[in-house]
């Protein structure tokens, strides 16, 4: 995912998974789940590492004063030593160290709030060898990938980097309980309401939305083509794991789709993101991320008038994202922007 402030994810934003046949690293075991997981194969590549050694960094700074010792802590505890996948985050959302020491600095309550939270990493990976199970039989080509569970500046709650998924674990562990009192606006608002919408509730969701994004072609064209390509991987997280977020927009879009739908027509050939993705509540509908549904709703009707499901799921993903022309057809045939 692209873009300016993303949760979900991005969140989110953030998110996988596999097709070779992996064991689940022992750190991601809680006590209560290891007689379950001992002798058995599991298919995921997870690491979460990078979370104590982002806390043995913050407990460092907390104890010094100096900037420039700050900053020394935060690369040698945890950047310099940290794993591909916290490296590959930095370069996803141009995280540097100044601004991870600005944000332990600036919003003590914040991480105070959520350090209790990252914990939860060793639970977020429960479901996960189920649902790449169900989504390899639902798409056979599913390719192998891995997944990072990190510290972010809380720009994403996931995205991804080729086949890597990558969670930024101070947005995606979270839940109502995390304190954004001291962050900026919009940056709050925005939180304010990611957080109260229970986002470690809907980790299995997350991971597997952002694993789809792995099996996708990236592209940075149309409105159009960014919105059909979070609303295929919001529709193959739901049929996974029969959810969708709890965020306004699923219970917005339903009551305005007529509106959305037109206004859609008339922006998606633009490169203009503003009102539909990525974005605050300041925009033209009133609640962020509209662009989400009116994808999701493009790639259900597709899916939902196809005889072959699993040749849907497939032309879905598998879609040129970068050619205009053949993601204006796909959008054509679903025939969910057609006059009702």
């Amino acid at each position: 995912m692209t873009g300016g402030v993303v949760v979900r994810r991005g969140v989110l934003g953030v998110a996988c998974l596999i097709a070779a046949s992996v064991a689940v690293p022992l750190h991601l075991v809680t006590a209560q789940s290891s007689a379950a997981v001992k002798g058995r194969v599991a298919s995921q590549s997870v690491s979460d590492r990078d979370i104590d050694r982002f806390w043995r960094a913050y407990d460092a700074i907390g104890a010094t004063g100096d900037p420039a010792e700050r900053l020394r802590l935060i690369r040698t505890l945890y950047i310099d030593p940290g794993t591909p996948g916290l490296h590959a985050l930095m370069a996803a959302r141009s995280y540097t160290a100044q601004q991870y020491v600005d944000a332990i600095v600036n919003w003590p309550h914040f991480w105070r709030s959520v350090r209790p939270l990252t914990a939860r990493s060793r639970q977020a990976v429960a479901s996960l060898d189920g649902d790449v199970a169900r989504f390899r039989r639902l798409y056979p080509e599913l390719r192998p990938a891995s997944i990072t569970y990190a510290i972010g500046v809380l720009r994403t709650g996931g995205t991804t980097t080729g086949d890597k998924v990558l969670i930024g674990a101070e947005l995606a562990l979270g839940d109502e309980s995390v304190d954004v009192s001291e962050l900026p606006e919009p940056l709050r608002a925005r939180l304010r309401v990611f957080f109260a919408s229970r986002p470690f509730a809907n980790n299995a969701q997350n991971n597997i939305h952002e694993y789809v994004h792995t099996q996708q072609q990236e592209t940075q064209g149309s409105l159009a083509q960014q919105v059909l390509r979070e609303g295929v991987a919001e529709l193959v997280a739901e049929l996974i794991t029969n959810r969708k977020p709890a965020l306004p927009v699923y219970t917005y879009g339903p009551a305005h789709d007529a509106a959305i739908r037109q206004r859609f027509l008339a922006e998606m050939r633009g490169d203009d993101y503003d009102n539909w993705l990525w974005n605050s509540a300041s925009n033209a509908f009133g609640v962020s991320d509209v662009g989400y549904y009116a994808g999701y709703s493009i790639a259900r009707s597709y899916y939902e008038a196809a005889r072959d499901k699993r040749r849907a799921v497939k032309d879905l993903i598998e879609v040129r994202y970068d050619d205009p022309a053949a993601v204006r057809a796909l959008i054509d045939r679903s025939g969910y922007l057609a006059a009702r």
